[in-house]
């Protein structure tokens, strides 16, 4: 038996993602170890998650356009997008879409990161 998700399937995917009412962009100064089965960021910031800018530059991607501004001195080195805004300080709640980790990023008070996140379904 063969199983092919098929381009129209992944197109359709990608429609369906777009019409979610928004997606959020949150950030983290904690050491995460990212997995499928990561439902939130490893240390959280106290900023709250923002409203990314969705595109699907081609009929098989979304993407989301965020930019984030740091109210205190930290080092950023995690970034998730979100299904909700959250709340609380920090924020929590929602379904967690994607998780990323890299290198720490030094911020002081007022700086800010724009982040795009790219799902590619394939």
């Amino acid at each position: 038996m063969v199983t092919v998700y098929t381009q129209a399937g992944e197109e359709v995917i990608v429609d369906a993602i777009e019409a979610q009412t928004a997606c959020y962009v949150g950030w983290g100064s904690g050491d995460p170890t990212p997995a499928k089965g990561s439902t939130d960021l490893a240390t959280p910031a106290n900023e709250d998650r923002v409203v990314g800018t969705e595109s699907q530059p081609s009929a098989d991607v979304n993407q989301w356009v965020a930019e984030l501004t740091s109210a205190s001195t930290q080092t950023i080195t995690e970034a998730g997008l979100f299904d909700a805004a959250g709340s609380g300080t920090p924020p929590s709640g929602g379904n967690m879409i994607i998780i990323s980790e890299f290198t720490g990023i030094a911020l002081e008070s007022g700086d800010k990161i724009e982040f795009t996140i790219t799902l590619e379904q394939t």
